[in-house]
């Protein structure tokens, strides 16, 4: 029998008197990968807000089968991390310390207490895992959009969660960046005990990484499943346009390029 990662029952959260999510239900087992797809100001965003603990919510929650509302917050750090948009690095930290942040909750307390070794060598090993050998010391000021993110990547796996959220985690990215951060989610998202929750634009990139699908309007859910619920009809529902024929015109435009067939093609 599978166990629950995430299990919401009637799930109502906002940011004043007015809720943005109303009433959300459902649960996602241990081991997979949800992609979580709406247009702006659907509730995306609050949803994981709301997952890792940053936002008051009315209604069920239970994560890892623990009733979210009796959690500390130091416990939930233990479960769920975020990995959020790339949004710049303003402090001058290297690449170590900054990954060591997402020790923290694993360090024990005092006024002389910090990282030691075990920390550090979870950090280098999230460090490597992120494909960042060699740049320890490197000050994340000095690095790229697509390094930085990377950095955010190990420092979220040094957590050691058991659920990792993502808040549009490709932005800013090339596309080999792209595609290399969904597969290395999806293959962390396929061991053990991992589970993935993905807020993502891009649907190419949300069939890239995930196995379930989670599709909110106005802060309510239209369908959720695999990839089965994957019909025209939904696409246009949720974003209130022909989005199967954006991707066949795209895909003809991208067969153009293969065959070199633009080449002969008036400007």
């Amino acid at each position: 029998m599978s166990n629950k990662a995430l299990e919401l029952d009637g799930v109502f959260a906002g940011y004043g008197e007015n809720p943005v999510l109303k009433g959300i239900s459902f649960s996602l087992e241990e081991g997979r990968r949800l992609a979580v797809l709406g247009p702006n100001g659907s509730g995306k965003t609050t949803l994981l807000r709301v997952l890792d603990g940053l936002l008051d919510w009315r209604g069920k929650l239970k994560i890892l089968g623990k009733d979210a509302s009796g959690m500390k917050r130091e416990e939930l750090a233990k479960s769920v991390a975020m990995m959020s948009q790339f949004s710049g690095a303003s402090l001058p930290y290297t690449v170590e310390e900054t990954v060591l942040m997402g020790r923290y909750v694993h360090m024990p307390r005092g006024i002389f207490a910090g990282p030691g070794e075990k920390d550090r060598r979870a950090a280098r090993e999230c460090i490597r895992a992120a494909g960042l050998s060699g740049w320890e010391n490197r000050r994340v000021t000095e690095l790229s959009g697509g390094q930085l993110q990377r950095v955010f990547l190990a420092r979220t796996l040094a957590q050691e969660p058991s659920v990792i959220l993502l808040d549009e985690p490709t932005s800013h990215l090339d596309l080999k960046y792209q595609t290399e951060l969904m597969d290395y989610l999806k293959n962390w998202g396929q061991q053990p005990g991992h589970t993935v929750v993905g807020v993502l634009h891009d649907i190419n990139l949300a069939l890239r990484l995930a196995d379930t699908f989670l599709f909110i309007k106005e802060g309510k859910i239209l369908a959720f499943g695999g990839k089965e619920i994957l019909t025209p009809h939904l696409l246009d529902e949720t974003y209130g346009m022909d989005v199967a024929a954006y991707m066949r015109e795209a895909a003809d435009r991208m067969e153009e390029i293969i065959n070199g067939k633009h080449l002969s093609k008036p400007l």
